[in-house]
């Protein structure tokens, strides 16, 4: 083929072969096959390639001249060019041309060949294209606005779609380019080119180029995606450009085409994953993609040019090919259902929410916040891909361990986990992925490098993968302890220091009551926990996962290691633990407090359900140390919600009917109103707030109740009716 490098001057300036004789171009026609211009329309998706196409334009005329796209046409024996694709660059160039030579006051006979290009779409266009020429704005409003109200404009234009995107475009170019000098200048010299190539040189006739055609059909994002990443790699290497190209019409659409759409498209599979590997050349250059707004065709030009082109377009084509190979070998959804399982402790596998195909879940969902593709399953997804990229030079089961390393760090780094530069340690996915690399590549944790895991994880990390080392034979049974729902990854409230406690630990919460543990650890040892904000206590739940999640994962909270002894001392008693056994416990902690008349608040939590609602093992205390019998129990599970309640006076609320106020802090009665202080239930006025009458409690010098408050109020023979 015999294409031609080409200007919109130039080409009415040239001459073609047609039937042995070269015929001049005299006109250029949209033929009435095609479509109606759709450059200039206002729907966002139009918007966007029409700001780019300015964009590129404005940069050719101020700045590095640019060629086009090819652009096909027919040429009859009287010199008439019927373009059969192009016409939209076509026409926004003939309205550029057109802008120009009026804002330059060009003289007629050099712009005179616009009036050779002419719409065959509809009469109204056609004469709108005419009409344009012979026009001459005076600038100083809007060209659409000076157009419509001119008296050859008549109103039915305005039902033209081709008319009103012109319209929309002459606007655009003028806002564009209006402080562009010499712009008629550096279009006659050729700063906007364009390859041409007849239609008989491609070999195909007038009705087959048709049919291929597709009416009316708009190019998708894919596509123009595709012309946007051959366009900046030629720039670069023509034949890599090619090359690529090659590769995203036959292998990489092959690869996923097992993941296409329900219109049997591959499209937007394709830029989800150009999306995610784009993302990660962003984190790398430690950028935070989601702050630099970038559209998918945005791209190619931030990524795929400049001085780490060459590099990034072979990461680009790694990143593809990688799964090509996996695809030819053993099959993508095999590879990861060797690898990942969704269900339960399976050995060599790490533990997935949902779909164990992190590759198929990025294509389905990667960059739409509701698929829910999270940074954590990015980090998931990049490790496979580090592995692939590397795969001569890991052995299998090094990448197994590797990875579980991996999975632990992800689920119990939620908190940093973030691309904020506001957080504390600032974008941390660039040092995370670094890490990941140091992991996969060379099985080490590596502490050269800013904050990016949670530090306590990759500290305990390091610890098992010493520890498994040096007893490979307990390895196994301490990742099923790792893969146990209440620890994701993490045992330090376990430990390494008894792996006989390994296996204990989930029997222990498999088979036996979550209510009963709760008691049991509450009678071993006081396991509650303070949260950071100085008020909340988090214990166990009698039904809520969550709240065991809270309890056996370091953080901010304060008595872990409060928690960790009281589990280990239950761990560590002879015999089954059954539910049996955890309530003997609990009874031994109660007889053992009646005897020595001695109730502390972990008394009452034991014995009366009341203090365990079974929510989220929250609870409130104004000082726990000083007054810890004025503790609230919390219905929800950040704040104290009119749910909320002081057990206190819930135990001794016998009648229902009885209403209660304040948020449950006190018992309204036909006399009052009831409180619980720390040392006596007091009964006050309604109206002056005085006390009524009150009931004391006998306490030790150190302010631990020597007789039961509850039985004592019960009994009270004067107390509020």
């Amino acid at each position: 083929m015999a294409a031609e490098k080409q200007t919109l001057i130039g080409l009415f300036q040239s001459s073609f072969d047609c039937f042995g004789e070269q015929v001049p171009i005299r006109k250029i026609v949209i033929p009435i096959i095609q479509r109606d211009y759709a450059q200039g329309r206002k729907n966002a998706e139009i918007t966007r390639v029409r700001t780019r196409f300015l964009d590129a334009l404005y940069d050719a005329v101020t700045g590095t001249p640019v060629t086009l796209d090819f652009i096909y046409g027919d040429i009859s024996p009287e010199g008439v060019l019927t373009p059969l694709d192009g016409q939209q660059r076509l026409t926004t160039l003939f309205l550029l041309h057109w802008y120009a030579a009026k804002r330059a006051r060009t003289a007629l006979e050099e712009y005179a060949f616009l009036k050779n290009f002419s719409y065959e779409t509809r009469y109204s266009a056609r004469e709108f294209c005419a009409a344009l020429v012979d026009f001459t704005p005076s600038f100083h409003e809007t060209i659409s606005v000076e157009l419509v109200d001119q008296p050859f404009f008549p109103l039915d234009w305005l039902d033209d779609a081709t008319i009103n995107a012109m319209l929309v475009m002459l606007d655009g170019i003028a806002e564009k380019f209006s402080g562009v000098t010499g712009l008629w200048e550096r279009l006659k010299g050729g700063a906007v080119s364009f390859y041409f190539l007849p239609l008989k040189d491609m070999g195909l006739t007038d009705e087959l180029y048709i049919r291929m055609n597709s009416r009316g059909r708009l190019l998708t994002r894919f596509e123009h995606f595709k012309a946007e990443l051959e366009r900046t790699v030629t720039q670069i290497n023509v034949e890599r450009a090619k090359q690529i190209i090659h590769k995203v019409d036959l292998e990489w659409t092959d690869l996923l085409w097992a993941y296409r759409d329900e219109n049997q498209l591959v499209d937007a599979a394709f830029l989800r994953y150009c999306r995610f590997v784009c993302d990660l050349l962003c984190y790398r250059e430690g950028g935070m993609p989601r702050k630099s707004g970038l559209d998918e065709l945005d791209l190619p030009k931030a990524f795929f040019s400049g001085e780490r082109a060459e590099e990034n377009i072979s990461f680009l084509e790694q990143c593809f090919d990688c799964w090509c190979d996996v695809q030819s070998q053993e099959g993508i959804e095999c590879f990861f259902a060797d690898r990942v399982t969704v269900e339960e402790h399976a050995s060599g596998k790490i533990l997935a929410d949902d779909d164990p195909n992190y590759f198929a879940e990025a294509l389905r969902g990667y960059g739409e916040e509701s698929h829910g593709f999270t940074l954590g399953k990015t980090v998931l997804l990049y490790a496979f891909l580090v592995y692939l990229l590397h795969r001569d030079s890991i052995a299998d089961h090094a990448f197994r361990r590797r990875l579980r390393i991996i999975r632990n760090l992800v689920d119990n780094s939620q908190d940093e986990l973030s691309g904020s530069e506001t957080r504390a340690g600032g974008n941390r996915i660039p040092d995370i992925l670094k890490q990941v690399d140091s992991i996969i590549v060379n099985g080490i944790i590596t502490d050269k490098l800013k904050p990016n895991f949670n530090a306590y994880q990759l500290s305990e990390e390091r610890e098992k993968l010493l520890w498994t080392e040096a007893h490979p034979e307990q390895a196994e049974t301490l990742y099923e302890l790792e893969d146990h729902f209440l620890l994701y990854g993490q045992i330090g409230v376990v430990g390494l220091e008894h792996p006989e406690h390994f296996e204990r630990f989930i029997s222990l919460f498999d088979e036996c009551d979550y209510d009963k543990i709760d008691c049991a650890l509450i009678a071993l040892g006081p396991s509650l926990q303070k949260e950071q904000n100085g008020w909340r206590y988090q214990s166990g739940s009698s039904w809520y996962d969550s709240a065991w999640k809270n309890l056996f994962h370091r953080s901010g909270a304060e008595g872990f290691e409060r928690t960790k002894e009281a589990l280990g001392k239950l761990l560590s008693l002879s015999g089954d633990l059954s539910n049996e056994r955890l309530d003997r416990i609990a009874s031994r902690y109660i007889e053992k407090c009646i005897q020595k008349s001695r109730f502390d608040w972990r008394y009452y939590y034991l014995k009366y359900e009341v203090f365990r609602p079974g929510r989220y093992g929250k609870y409130w205390w104004s000082n726990y140390e000083k007054a810890p019998y004025q503790m609230v129990v919390l219905w929800a599970e950040r704040n104290t919600s009119s749910n909320a309640y002081q057990p206190f006076l819930k135990a001794v609320d016998e009648d229902e009917r009885i209403s209660r106020a304040d948020g449950g802090m006190c018992l309204v009665f036909r006399s009052g109103y009831l409180e619980c202080e720390n040392d006596a239930y007091v009964l006050r006025s309604s109206k002056t707030d005085k006390e009524l009458r009150r009931l004391q409690i006998e306490q030790t010098s150190h302010g631990i109740d020597r007789e039961d408050r509850i039985q004592k109020f019960l009994s009270w023979k004067d107390r509020p009716k």
